[in-house]
């Protein structure tokens, strides 16, 4: 287990308490990153379908997956092994039977088919099928709509998870150094991706990396006017720009992290850019402290930007933390016009505030713990634009 069963305990009583003040007995988990926040389970399983049963007068949940990964379950959670329950392989994609008919009958077995029961149900995982065969089973259940109720959950941090953020914070330095001083003209872009991950999961000596929630997040050239591209077998150019989004995860914990490099001299916008994204980052992280709402945290950047003329419409940070793909995001508080989220120490955000013009783009972002005066970055890499000829300077 990644934490005590102390830890695991109180979490569950903070989520039976937002559970009762919602009028839901019974929860049922699919998200991974939840069900690992609440059980310890870890395993790339999350493709076929699994649960995790919360009952508001149970002592533990209950784990309910495919067979096969029930000996992982038993490896991963501080669940007793008669609270892992596998569903037979024939549930798995099949076009004859769900795996939510076998969840139905277990909840019917032990009595819960008749409650008030809560579903995340703007997940990734959690299907319409799924919900459509799990009222099928249950006719008698008053269903709940619980998306995120685990989630604002885990907003606050204990130390240990901060611990671990830290270390992935370790982590994604060093793949940050390594992508941008791998980066020059004639490289391939994949060549530079792969130097990339085999830093993330290295690790350092003292402690190896796990598989990042996102890969490698590469645009170059033209393609920076848009974050969320990744890499191709094209060589880098002299004058591209290169935007690197990257993370370090330490046991599902991740510190995100982006910074942008040119080869050789920098055009006069793409520099003008990266020193307006720099001012308006800067301004934000030295005004966030305990007691303030994200929006102001939004309010901040867009007064120090104005001047520029460079308008961002879009969110410039959210909570973030433990997760797994598609997404090291929680879904829960943004940095943007009105959030009202009320900052509280041990939060911990991703703040990125890039910009995307027609033809080029900047990102310079930071992972941040909210502390008892004000915040603290995870990391500590230059925020600048990096500027590569022949060696690495900034």
């Amino acid at each position: 287990m990644s934490f005590g069963t102390t830890e695991y305990r109180e979490r569950i009583q903070k989520t039976k308490e937002k559970m009762t003040a919602q009028g839901i007995e019974v929860l049922l988990i699919t998200d991974p990153a939840n069900m690992n926040y609440l059980s310890g389970y870890d395993g790339w399983s999350f493709y076929v379908h699994q649960m995790l049963v919360i009952i508001n007068d149970e002592d533990q949940p209950i784990w309910i997956g495919r067979g096969q990964d029930a000996n992982g379950a038993k490896v991963t959670t501080w669940l007793y092994h008669e609270n892992i329950i596998p569903y037979p392989d024939d549930y798995v994609q099949s076009d004859t039977k769900h795996p939510m008919d076998f969840v139905a009958d277990i909840l019917k077995q032990i009595g819960q088919d008749n409650r008030s029961i809560g579903v995340e149900m703007e997940n990734y995982y959690f299907t319409a099928k799924c919900y459509q065969q799990l009222q099928k089973g249950l006719p008698n259940a008053a269903f709940k709509d619980a998306t995120l109720l685990v989630n604002w959950v885990r907003l606050i941090k204990s130390s240990a998870e901060i611990e671990y953020m830290k270390r992935a914070a370790i982590i994604v330095e060093n793949a940050m150094q390594e992508g941008i001083a791998s980066i020059d003209v004639g490289v391939r872009e994949c060549d530079v991706a792969a130097k990339i991950f085999h830093t993330q999961i290295t690790g350092t000596k003292e402690f190896g990396g796990d598989y990042p929630a996102i890969v490698p997040l590469l645009p170059s050239g033209e393609k920076t006017s848009t974050p969320h591209l990744t890499w191709t077998d094209e060589r880098y150019k002299q004058g591209d720009t290169v935007i690197l989004e990257l993370a370090g995860c330490y046991r599902r914990y991740h510190s995100p992290l982006a910074r942008t490099v040119n080869i050789g001299k920098p055009s006069d916008k793409v520099q003008l850019l990266s020193n307006v994204v720099v001012e308006g980052l800067n301004a934000c992280l030295d005004m966030i402290k305990p007691g303030i709402a994200c929006e102001e945290i939004e309010e901040t950047w867009r007064r120090t930007i104005e001047k520029s003329g460079i308008i961002k419409d879009s969110r410039i940070g959210y909570a973030m933390g433990l997760n797994y793909p598609p997404d090291w995001g929680e879904h829960t508080a943004s940095i943007r016009k009105g959030d009202k989220t009320v900052l509280q120490p041990n939060m911990t955000f991703h703040l990125i505030p890039g910009i995307w013009l027609d033809s080029y783009g900047f990102e310079a972002s930071e992972s941040l713990r909210v502390t008892e005066t004000g915040c603290e970055t995870f990391a500590s890499l230059p925020r600048s634009l990096f500027i590569k000829d022949g060696a690495l300077t900034n």
